[in-house]
């Protein structure tokens, strides 16, 4: 895996094609990557405490590695 935490990154596929980011963090057993503000999903969470309600959070969510390349790359192609 070429890209590490920290680093900036273009998406290259997928719904948020074109965006850029920076990585959050890096799963290289499992070949995935946590990019900033990319696929981002909806999470239901449950209420903690009686008496608190229960909401909706959206969080980022790992992407594969194939589908980024270094920012600084995709410049030079």
């Amino acid at each position: 895996m070429n890209i590490k935490k920290g680093d900036t990154v273009k998406i290259l596929s997928g719904d948020d094609r074109g965006k850029t980011g920076k990585v959050v963090a890096a799963f290289p057993r499992d070949g995935k990557i946590l990019v900033d503000g990319i696929n981002m999903m909806k999470k239901h969470e449950r209420a903690r405490k009686e008496g608190q309600k229960g909401q909706v959070v959206e969080r980022a969510m790992p992407i594969h590695v194939s589908n980024a390349a270094n920012a600084s790359e995709s410049k030079k192609k």
